[in-house]
């Protein structure tokens, strides 16, 4: 199963999403445009992630999605539908990028995408189409093509776009005139909506039903989940679906999915897909054909899950984890059972006019309430107090009403009873639309087909209208009598009157008529969406009348009470603000206070002192020394180790604080660069907490700020002391590990932003593991760095050894993997702010020795070896030079400096190590270093004075052919 899925959607369906991935034990990531933050799938996921941009175009960012899903830790991406749920293109990219797409396979996209391709495929399978031309259609096509049918009988022809589905781009023409407009309207549709502008043209089937079929596929079977009727229809865009068709008979469901099936193992499709089908059940000769396969999960499944019981994304998502369908519980030979029907009605912030047009409509929504009870269900992304953006689809939810009867007059009953009991407040719905649908005979009857709703329309926009007007007047006298609210309307409200913000329950009136208050004051209580809401006084004043009862409901605007303002209240005002204590602290802040205070070394003298004892900082002293004093803001500081199941959780608090790793962001040389600038991911590993061990919960949090810093493009420091994975937290089932992003994550910020690792003690495993990974490890005299400890290495039968001879700070600053050798904390510390400092900017200030020494560095006689490091040291400023890796690859010195205030990256051939010829280690060493240059845009410097490679029979056994070369690849890659 997967670890986490990235959710490329919005609205219901990314709430739908979430909730899915939750039941499955799989964490969730939303991404969110600009004008849907806030948004209900932003706080339903487990965490959400901006795109930075406004309206479709964020979410059809397929790079940025895939950015953000490596950088969260993601394993799979689920694109929901619309959007790039069908783009093969993104399919591909998210494999590429070693993501898993919760779909088709790109090719299975491409194939079903092309309606042409679909209906090719259909062929070979013997499946009816619709008389068609199965290719884009130009203008002059679909004339000929009109006038061939028209000669036949045809009632006319549909034009569609090849790309994309939902009803863009499609127009039905009964006239010879209409076709070019048509046409016209299509092609630019299609190109607007899918990026592709080609259409093609069937015959027009004049009283179909629109019937799809539900199909889930695992690569190898395929099994039919039941179908659904799509017919009620307005412009080609579905309002209400019912599972299953009320009107099909036995056999021609059979037929339907037998169809469906063998165009789906024909392809070894794999996922859930639609095959959608128009029916004409008193036709012979045609009953049926195919129109269109959607291969994605449907804005509909969730009548298919209220008849079948099952959970369509659960599946979906579990097929694309490699599951079979054998596995779960799903086979070829035995049909899914099913109980009663299901009905979903579509409720849109929309109006329909005369013609049937769909007209958005604005407004913030200011009441919500949705229906209850056995056999109801409402998908929905809707919150009180939001306003739907323009920029998007108009749904704001899916009431879905389900009866287990055989009788699909039950399921509409149910249905009327549930969208009476919708309300929708501020924002213009369709509802009274849909409602009086509801009352239709001829749906009771089921005698409908696709162009009904457009001949009955001012019959129903008639119908809806009396309907919403008997809404508002319900709403403006109220539905309780004496309970329903005050008795007073905005309308009629006398001056100084206190008016309801929003529509709610009246919980408290704190004040009682001559009562004189301060202005901000509390005069009532408020509730609305399980939320209490205090109404201030909006001046001082005195209260002279209240029209509310407590418990009644109350309407936006309306008059709670009438507060005269008052110059002596003013004066009460004043002295109780002057009363009033700023310092206080409430019992409820103390108690989080007093918890972050058990965080720090303070709480803990014994750790502290053994610590200090053994002439070691904690990890927040060398946080504190490393940032900017105050910078410093912590993530996750109250976390403790995952091991509630075998300790209290007040001894965890007590030992385990901030679960042995403290994280933030914090400033490094603000001073100088600005707090912008300066601004610096930090991690460190707490060795007095467990030994400083990776355990669950420290791996969120490492993982958190490493996906900050991917986000925010800051550099790392981490301080990595401590001894690897740790065996004791329980709190999770964890098998294997191979979950963990952590080591992922650190990696890939290699080469985007400077990434430090500082050690001092004992670090091994895990942390090791870690550290490795950074541009530069920093390390003082006193480390011990290996990629396995003590235990591990006596564990694995290889020895019995004392930490201090793993991997000591002489082995790893002589073999390379030390770049900076410190003499304590305190100047591996200074070191790493010195580090970054070449990669913030420019110093203003700068000095330089006196350049004429330079002329005696280089010997008169050309046969003396001498020193480069002085030259080094007279080309830079004053105290800017920091040599890295000293103690390997004499051949090449490398070090960061500055001239004139610039930072560069500083070569130099060493003639007194082989006469200054490169052997294996100082070309490593000088590669490794101009990758370092390159990937932060440091300028080189090199200073060369080399024979050129060394040569002999005992360098060529150190591989010096492929070391030296490395120099000329990585050379020749530099920007």
């Amino acid at each position: 199963m997967f670890k986490k899925v990235l959710i490329a959607n919005r609205g219901e369906i990314a709430v739908r999403l979430a909730r899915a991935l939750h039941d499955l034990g799989v964490a969730s990531v939303a991404v969110f445009a600009q004008d849907d933050d806030g948004a209900l799938h932003t706080r339903v996921a487990d965490a959400a992630v901006p795109l930075g941009a406004t309206g479709p175009a964020a979410y059809l960012d397929g790079a940025a999605l895939i950015a953000i899903a490596r950088a969260q830790g993601c394993d799979a991406v689920h694109p929901g539908y619309g959007f790039l749920s069908e783009s093969a293109a993104f399919a591909q990219a998210c494999a590429d990028a070693g993501l898993a797409f919760i779909g088709p396979t790109p090719e299975q996209l491409a194939l079903f995408g092309d309606k042409a391709r679909a209906r090719a495929l259909a062929a070979e399978c013997g499946v009816p189409l619709m008389p068609g031309l199965d290719h884009a259609t130009s203008q002059a096509e679909a004339e000929a093509f009109f006038a061939e049918q028209a000669a036949q009988g045809a009632g006319g022809m549909v034009i569609k776009a090849i790309a994309g589905g939902g009803g863009r781009g499609m127009r039905v023409v009964t006239q010879a005139g209409e076709v070019a407009a048509a046409w016209q309207r299509c092609t630019s549709e299609a190109k607007a909506a899918f990026g592709e502008g080609g259409v093609y043209v069937e015959r027009l089937m004049p009283r179909a039903r629109h019937i799809e079929v539900q199909v889930l596929g695992d690569g190898e079977h395929a099994v039919s989940l039941g179908v659904r009727e799509c017919t009620l229809q307005r412009r080609f865009q579905k309002l209400v679906e019912i599972a299953p068709s009320p009107t099909l008979t036995p056999a021609l469901r059979s037929q339907l999915a037998q169809a469906a099936l063998a165009m789906a193992r024909r392809a070894g499709y794999r996922s859930l897909g639609t095959f959608e089908f128009l029916v004409d059940g008193t036709s012979a000769e045609l009953p049926f054909v195919f129109i269109e396969a959607n291969p994605r999960l449907q804005v509909e499944h969730t009548v298919t899950e209220a008849v079948t019981g099952l959970d369509l994304v659960a599946l979906q998502v579990q097929v694309a984890a490699g599951r079979t369908l054998a596995e779960l519980g799903l086979s070829e030979s035995a049909p899914v059972p099913e109980r009663g029907f299901a009905i979903q009605w579509r409720i849109n912030a929309e109006t329909l006019d005369a013609e049937g047009h769909a007209l958005p409509t604005g407004g913030r929504v200011q009441q919500l309430a949705w229906p209850g009870g056995p056999g109801v269900r409402v998908d929905t992304h809707a919150q009180a107090g939001a306003a739907p953006s323009p920029h998007f689809d108009s749904l704001l939810a899916k009431l879905v009403v389900h009866s287990a009867t055989p009788d699909f007059a039950d399921a509409l009953r149910r249905s009327r009873r549930a969208l009476a009991d919708c309300r929708v407040g501020g924002v213009q719905t369709n509802l009274p639309l849909l409602r009086a649908l509801a009352e239709r005979p001829e749906l009771a009857a089921s005698q409908v087909h696709t162009r009904w709703l457009a001949e009955v329309l001012p019959e129903l926009l008639g119908a809806a209208e009396k309907i919403a007007a008997s809404a508002r007047h319900e709403r403006a006298e109220g539905t309780n009598d004496a309970q329903s609210g005050p008795a007073l309307a905005a309308a009629e409200a006398p001056e100084g009157a206190v008016l309801a913000p929003m529509p709610a329950k009246l919980v408290e009136l704190s004040v009682r008529v001559g009562d004189t208050v301060a202005a901000g004051a509390e005069l009532a209580v408020l509730e609305a969406m399980k939320m209490q809401h205090v109404l201030s006084a909006p001046h001082a004043g005195v209260v002279r009348e209240l029209f509310g009862e407590p418990g009644a409901y109350v309407a936006q605007g309306d008059v709670i009470l009438v507060l005269e303002e008052s110059g002596h209240a003013a004066t009460h005002a004043a002295e109780d603000a002057a009363a009033h204590d700023p310092d206080h602290v409430r019992p409820d802040l103390q108690r989080v206070l007093d918890r972050h205070a058990l965080t720090l070394d303070a709480a803990r003298p014994e750790a502290m002192a053994k610590r200090h004892a053994r002439g070691m900082r904690s990890a927040r002293e060398n946080i504190a020394d490393l940032c900017d004093e105050g910078s410093f803001i912590e993530y996750g500081a109250l976390a403790i180790a995952a091991q509630t199941r075998r300790r209290s959780v007040e001894d965890l608090v007590a030992n385990t604080p901030a679960d042995g790793m403290v994280t933030g962001v914090g400033g490094v040389n603000g001073a100088i660069f600005g707090a912008e600038r300066a601004r610096t991911a930090v991690m460190a590993y707490d060795f007095t907490v467990l030994a400083g061990t990776q355990g669950m919960r420290n791996h969120a949090k490492t993982d958190r700020i490493l996906g900050l810093a991917q986000r925010e493009q800051l550099p790392v420091v981490l301080f990595a002391e401590g001894g690897g994975g740790r065996p004791g937290d329980v709190d999770a089932n964890v098998l294997a590990g191979l979950d963990v992003g952590t080591f992922a994550a650190y990696a890939a910020l290699s080469g985007r932003v400077p990434v430090v690792g500082i050690v001092a003690g004992r670090c091994f495993a895990g942390n090791a593991a870690l550290v490795g990974c950074s541009d530069v490890i920093i390390a003082t005299k006193d480390s011990n760095l290996g990629m396995g400890g003590p235990a591990m290495i006596e564990g694995g039968g290889l020895g019995v050894f004392t930490p201090e001879q793993i991997g000591p700070s002489g082995v790893q600053h002589g073999n390379g993997v030390i770049d900076v050798l410190a003499e304590n904390e305190a100047e591996a510390v200074a070191a790493a702010r010195r580090y970054l400092a070449f990669f913030q900017g420019r110093f203003k200030d700068w000095t330089c020795p006196d350049q004429r020494l330079l002329r005696a560095v280089v010997p008169e006689n050309r046969l003396r070896v001498y020193d480069t490091r002085a030259a080094m040291r007279g080309l830079v400023d004053e105290g800017s030079l920091l040599p890295l890796r000293t103690g390997f690859g004499a051949g090449i010195h490398t070090a960061l400096a500055r001239i004139e205030g610039r930072p560069v990256g500083l070569m130099a051939n060493n003639p007194l190590h082989l006469g200054g010829a490169i052997d294996a280690d100082a070309a490593d060493k000088g590669a490794r270093f101009m990758q370092l240059c390159n990937a932060h845009g440091l300028p080189i410097v090199s200073l060369i004075d080399t024979p050129g490679f060394m040569v002999g029979p005992e360098v060529e056994t150190t591989a010096q052919v492929r070391h030296v070369s490395r120099l000329f690849v990585t050379a020749a890659a530099l920007r």
